[in-house]
């Protein structure tokens, strides 16, 4: 499934939580997402626009070690960085709802 050519994120989707079996790479991609978004915030509330770049490292930072450390696979940003992306703040919101069970 992995060489499929997506065409769309519906069909992307069930792929990219097949690459998150395991809890800890769900937790490390939740708290990734949110620290990052906080030093979004915190970067935008005081207005220190070089700083930018740092709530993307964070969050990929969490991600990349969820993915190389524990589930053992290559991230799909590698192949698929925009559905990834979205991916990312989906699953995120399916674990906040519920949806996806830690």
């Amino acid at each position: 499934m992995s060489e499929t050519k997506f065409t769309s994120f519906k069909e992307f989707y069930p792929y990219y939580l097949s690459e998150h079996k395991l809890t800890i790479n769900k937790v490390f991609h939740a708290s990734g997402s949110i620290l990052g978004l906080l030093a979004l915030i915190f970067i935008l509330y005081t207005k220190n626009y070089l700083l930018l770049p740092i709530p993307l490292f964070i969050g990929y930072l969490f991600a990349w070690i969820g993915h190389f450390v524990f589930e053992k696979n290559r991230p799909a940003t590698f192949k698929y960085p925009f559905y990834s992306f979205i991916g990312d703040w989906v699953m995120l919101k399916d674990i906040i709802t519920k949806k996806i069970k830690l």
